[in-house]
Order: C-alpha cells, then structure tokens, then sequence
C-alpha cells in the first residue's frame, strides 16, 4: 500500500511539474525581481535617482505641486508618499472619463519629475508575477491560482517520494554527469527552501481570496453586486459621499496629518488621496503606513476637505486583520533588509527547482526518446528553455531597451510600449530558437544572457553616468537610490557571470 501510494505521488510529482513548470518558472522568476522592485525601478527611471528628503515632508506643498497638474473634472487625485527605497512622490488621478494618469514629483524641490519613459518593474514587471497581463475574466489571476494549487501538490508529493531529506541537504555533486547533478541541485533547493516555498505559495492563494472564492461573501451578506459591494466595504473600509456641485476649497492636508498621527500613536501616513477635488463635499483619506509591521494594515481616516474635520475612521476587523497580516508575509513591504534578501534567496531556489526539475525530467528520457522516435522530449525541452532561458533573456532585452530608447529620442509613451514590445518579442524568439536549436539552445541562449546582461550595465553608465563606483563615492547625489541602482547592476554582473558558468558547463556535458 504504501509503495503505491508513493508511486501515484511520484507521478503526480513528474506530470504536474512537466505540464505547470513553465508556468510556475514565470511566476517565480518575476515575484523574485518584486522583492527590489523599488530598486529595479530607479535603475529603469534615471530621474528618479534623486536624494532621499532629509526636510520634513509638506504634505500642502505636495498638494500644491499636484493641484497644478490635475485637470478640471478629476474623480480623484492620489500621493504615494516617498520612502528610504523609492525618494519620489508618486501623483495618479483619476480623470472624469475614469482613466488613471499619473507623474513623479521631487519632495526636495516639490516638482515635477519628467514623464515616466517605462512601465519599470512595478508597472510591467511586478503585475505580470500575479496576473500575466491577462485582464479578461481576470483570467491571469485564476492561472496564477491554478499554478499555486499545483506548487502546494508538488511540494507534499516531493517530500513523500524523497524520504531522505536530510542525506539530501548535504548533497550535490556539480561535477557528475548533468541528470545526476540536476537532481542533486532540485533536491537541494528544495529542502533547503521547503519552508519558504510552502508560505510564499500558500499566501499568494490567501492573498486573491475574493477572486478564488467569489462566493466568499454569500453566507453572511447575500447574493448579487450590492451584497458584495457591502462586504467588500466592511472588509477593506470605505467612505464616500455625494460631491455638492459647489466649489470649495482644500484646507490644510499637514493639520489632517497631525491628527491622523496621534490618533495611530505616532504612526504616520503613507498615501494621501482627495476625493470630489475642488467641490464643496471634497474628503482626504490617509492611510496608516506598515513599514515598520508584517501586518499591511487598513488603518483609514477620512477628513472633511476644508475644515479638517473627522468623518470617519476605518480599523480591519480580526478576520481581515489576519488576512493582511498574511498578505503582508507575502508582499514583504515592511523595511528589513536582511529578510528581502531572503525573500530574494528563496524566489531563486525556486526558480532553481523548477529548471532543475525541467532538465532531470529530459536527461532521464532523452537517449530512450530518441530511440523509439519519440517526440516528447523535443517539445518539453523547447517548453523549458523558452521558459527559463527565454524569459530571462527577454528580461534582460526589456532592460537592455529601456536604456536605447532614450538615446534614440523616444518619446516617454512611445518608449514604455516599445520595452513591452520587445521584450514579447524575444520571448517568443526564444521559443522559436529553443525547438529549432533542441539541446545546443540552453548554451546558447546562456551565452546570449551574459552578453545582455554585461551590455544593460554599461548602457546603464553610458546614458546616466551611474555605475559601480558611483555608490562608494562620497558627496554623490542620489544616496539610497544609486546604492540601488548599484545593487542592479551588481546583480547584473552576477548573471552575467552564471551565464557564463552555465554555458561552460554546458559544453563538458
């Protein structure tokens, strides 16, 4: 019994993995890139590489700087204040056509950053880790969802069938034959990340609960839109109130501020947003800031616009508090440095696993494939390296491309949808090489990420002046953010070096 038992997770491991790897490699590979996004974004947007604000912040000054670029007949505006890893203040409204625009502003100067030339990682890269850019049906969301069911599977069938765990945490033997040593690294990474794995997998479901159950709301609230709209409210807080159709005008958002923060016990904000701008009915909501919490708290006031008045106040209920405090696991938003870089550690293992898991699988049936003419190897592998290969390749082009196009004189729309392009472009490029090339593609496309990646850090000192050295240098502007950006490009190297490795290794195989 139990022998059968541990063979129908075997193949529940092997199929699972082969059908949902490349999936799952995607969505590893850019939740990894998340944890420094912040610093992904000062390398991509160079005007952003400003000092961190040493003055206290003018919340009105700010409100000032935003009041002259929002249009007449705005729904709302919104300021994300600036932190110790992202030094700009970020403005997004929302017109009357329910579109959202957004600009940069300087919190030194109090002005206006020019327009953002690339949706950087927190607009392309981040959101493609949780919803594929697939909008329709919120489609992307549900295959993410789907690939975390099939992680959660993966990971208990893999510690059924490999029973000797601890053997295999001190084992890998890099220098034995590529199959043998692939499964040495898969088991390795996925011992020594299991704990990570596990949370980081089980709190992405958590996270989109209201969109992997829908009916989550039914029993307590009811059938149909205005049921779910209610539980949504008393879940995740919400104020509103009808515009009077009459001017009025913006009191003191700083006095708000003030007394947002004794009533949070010295806890301060972290977004300002004005509803109804310029009409007698206009409120401010702030939102307490979890920098310094685990917990992504919902901690809301909301302020008469012109008096300053208290109009309501938002905590999370247990329930929801709970939920957040397991969003904030996943999101990691709170300031430790040590723990992102385990976080980033982890998303690598993981990334690590899946490819290794990839190449046991084709090693282990190459030679029998090719035997009896079968053509299963052929397409798995093609799968795989677009996938893992591929998708950092087309990383790395999007980067590569983010510093060409302003030498080119793109204009900032047009640059942001010529990276996306291009970074489709070659992944679907990839794809093509991979089942063209077969086996000689992992080397080669190895061999292509080592070039992209030394090529994006000398684009990156070639357009902006900013490079390694940069960071050790005293009395350079820019503080947290060139740190950042030398951090990238630190990064960079380093894939560039274990490009290198790979495709030498890959040679001797």
């Amino acid at each position: 019994m139990g022998g059968t038992f541990t063979k129908s997770m075997a193949l529940l491991h092997t199929w699972a993995g082969v059908i949902i790897g490349s999936l799952l490699f995607a969505i590893f590979w850019f939740g990894t890139l998340s944890v420094f996004g912040s610093e992904i974004d000062r390398w991509m947007l160079p005007q952003t590489r400003i000092a961190v604000a040493t003055a206290p912040l003018s919340l009105d000054r700010l409100a000032a700087t935003a009041a002259a670029e929002i249009p007449a007949g705005a729904k709302q505006w919104r300021i994300d204040l600036p932190t110790s890893r992202s030094p700009v203040a970020e403005l997004t409204w929302r017109g009357g056509d329910g579109a959202e625009h957004g600009r940069l502003i300087d919190p030194n100067r109090h002005t206006l950053l020019a327009p953002q030339q690339s949706d950087a990682a927190t607009g392309f890269l981040v959101p493609f880790h949780y919803s594929l850019h697939i909008k329709w049906l919120d489609l992307g969301k549900w295959l993410v969802g789907l690939a975390a069911m099939s992680m959660l599977a993966l990971l208990v069938s893999g510690v059924v069938i490999h029973k000797k765990i601890f053997k295999q945490f001190f084992t890998f033997r890099p220098h034995k034959r590529l199959q043998r040593s692939a499964l040495d690294l898969h088991n390795l990474t996925g011992v020594v990340a299991l704990p990570f794995h596990f949370m980081i997998t089980l709190t992405g479901l958590i996270i989109f609960i209201t969109i992997y159950f829908p009916q989550l709301h039914a029993g307590a609230y009811g059938e149909g839109a205005k049921a779910k709209a209610t539980f949504m409210a008393e879940a995740y807080g919400k104020y509103t109130r009808k515009p009077a159709r009459a001017p009025g005008q913006l009191g003191s958002i700083d006095a708000m501020r003030a007394t947002a923060e004794k009533t949070w016990g010295g806890g301060a904000p972290y977004f300002v947003r004005v509803f109804h701008p310029g009409d007698a009915n206009s409120y401010v909501e702030l939102r307490r800031s979890y920098a310094g919490d685990v917990t992504m708290n919902l901690d809301q006031i909301y302020f008469d616009a012109q008096t300053g008045r208290v109009l309501a106040r938002f905590e999370a209920g247990p329930v929801m508090t709970a939920q957040r405090f397991i969003s904030g696991m996943h999101f990691i938003r709170f300031d430790h440095a040590l723990l992102r870089w385990l976080y980033f550690a982890g998303g690598l293992a993981g990334c690590v696993l899946i490819c290794t898991g990839f190449l046991f699988w084709i090693e282990g049936r190459r030679a029998q494939h090719a035997k009896k003419g079968l053509a299963g190897v052929r397409v798995v592998e093609g799968l795989a390296i677009g996938s893992v290969a591929g998708i950092v390749l087309a990383t790395l082009v999007f980067m590569v491309v983010n510093r060409l196009l302003p030498i080119l004189g793109d204009n900032a729309a047009a640059s942001a949808l010529h990276e996306v392009q291009a970074f489709y472009g070659a992944w679907v490029v990839t794809f093509a090489h991979a089942w063209w090339r077969g086996r000689a593609a992992w080397r080669e496309q190895a061999m292509v990420i080592g070039v992209l990646a030394v090529l994006s850090v000398a684009l990156n000192w070639a357009t902006t002046g900013g490079h390694l050295l940069t960071a050790l240098v005293q009395g350079q502007p820019g503080g947290a953010g060139v740190v950042g950006v030398a951090g990238v490009d630190t990064m960079l190297l380093c894939v560039a070096l274990g490009a290198a490795y790979i495709a030498r290794r890959l040679r001797t195989s």
